[in-house]
């Protein structure tokens, strides 16, 4: 029962929350009748139409993420729009499921079944 289908979830005219919770419910597999906590079960997800997300300047300006370097006092704060301006709407949907996802060693593994498109 080894299924290999892909779930393609479209992300025109929706939310990143929406979207990003919906594709983190599909990763973890909490979606099928087989779910197991400790195991990935699963189903490898698509996004389409990232470009086409609903999302205003005000909440890009509120939403922020962190970078860490690894030396001290290398922590980043970034906002929402400067991250949109450089890489896009995609790492805005990448970076909100990876917080929705367990933070276990399965997560790693969950993530490499993510595919963004435009």
């Amino acid at each position: 029962m080894n299924e290999k289908t892909i779930k393609t979830i479209d992300a025109s005219g929706r939310t990143l929350g929406r979207v990003a919770s919906e594709v983190a419910m599909s990763l973890m597999g909490k979606t099928k009748t087989t779910f197991e906590r400790n195991v990935y079960s699963g189903l490898p997800v698509k996004v389409v139409n990232a470009s086409k997300l609903r999302i205003t300047a005000k909440k890009l300006e509120e939403i922020y993420h962190t970078r860490y370097s690894g030396i001290p006092g290398g922590l980043r704060i970034l906002k929402g729009a400067e991250t949109a301006q450089k890489r896009g709407l995609k790492e805005l949907i990448k970076l909100a499921t990876y917080q929705m996802l367990p933070g276990n060693k399965l997560r790693r593994i969950m993530m490499k079944n993510l595919k963004i498109e435009d």
